[in-house]
């Protein structure tokens, strides 16, 4: 059965609930409830990467997730981590995280890679190629997939190098990140090259802007519930397609269409 991640922003300016859970009671609350609903694992994490987003120190970001990763963990809730930062990522397996889900797949911070080898964690490596404030500028593709695949590879190297086991290894094509428009449908129909590298493959679409964009042509009508909508479809497609797990907000619509896929399947 693919696992579902359940997202939990610990920050005022995440691009869809930036605010609603900077509280850490209302974070936990919010966790527990994606755990009731379905959620194998929460993702927690307290800085945007959003398009635009400003960074934030590590203090900052340790002050937000910290005191939640501990509830959630003492409540027996699976964690990962959602950060760039090595040192906050050490902090947070430290709290009882098990995955450190690096979206940056460890170009952002050049300890990170060192620090996640030492704990014992899952690693999970995301596809990047800058910031948010120009990876736009760099999404430039010939064959998107293939070459998302080819540098997923080249972290994977990285990763080994730094002595981190393939059986810890995680990979996310990054949709949405460094990535514009139809380049996000290209990676997605392309997901067997995304797959042939062999570690586990988490897929994040929820609620993400190519989908609105596919939906409106203008993307800020599309409201929440129909992005939940058109995400419980492409990770009920990507289950199909054979993806580890998929990350969203709304756990419990993608909950509902993964059961389907699989009773689809047989």
């Amino acid at each position: 059965m693919t696992g579902i991640w359940g997202i939990v922003n610990v920050t005022p300016d995440s691009f869809s609930d930036g605010g609603r859970y900077l509280d850490v009671d209302r974070a936990v609350a919010h966790g527990l409830r994606l755990r009731e609903q379905g959620a194998t694992v929460l993702d927690v994490g307290g800085e945007s990467t959003r398009p635009g987003a400003e960074r934030v120190g590590a203090d900052v970001e340790q002050q937000r997730v910290l005191p939640v990763i501990e509830q959630l963990v003492a409540a027996g809730v699976p964690v990962s981590i959602d950060t760039l930062d090595a040192s906050t990522a050490a902090a947070a397996v430290q709290a009882g995280a098990r995955i450190v889900n690096d979206v940056s797949g460890g170009l952002a911070d050049p300890e990170m890679r060192a620090v996640v080898a030492a704990s014992g964690a899952d690693y999970a490596i995301g596809h990047w190629r800058g910031f948010s404030d120009d990876m736009y500028a760099r999404a430039e593709y010939r064959r998107p997939a293939r070459e998302v695949a080819g540098e997923l590879k080249e972290r994977m190297g990285e990763a080994a190098a730094a002595g981190i086991a393939p059986s810890r290894l995680i990979v996310d094509p990054g949709i949405g990140f460094a990535k514009a428009g139809v380049q996000n449908w290209d990676v997605l129909r392309g997901l067997d090259e995304i797959l042939a590298l062999g570690p586990r493959v988490l897929i994040g679409t929820s609620r993400k802007r190519f989908i609105a964009e596919t939906l409106d042509a203008d993307p800020a009508r599309v409201t929440e519930d129909r992005r939940d909508l058109a995400t419980a479809v492409t990770s009920a497609l990507a289950a199909r397609a054979g993806v580890w797990a998929v990350r969203v907000h709304h756990v419990a619509a993608t909950r509902d269409a993964l059961a389907v896929a699989h009773a689809w399947e047989g």
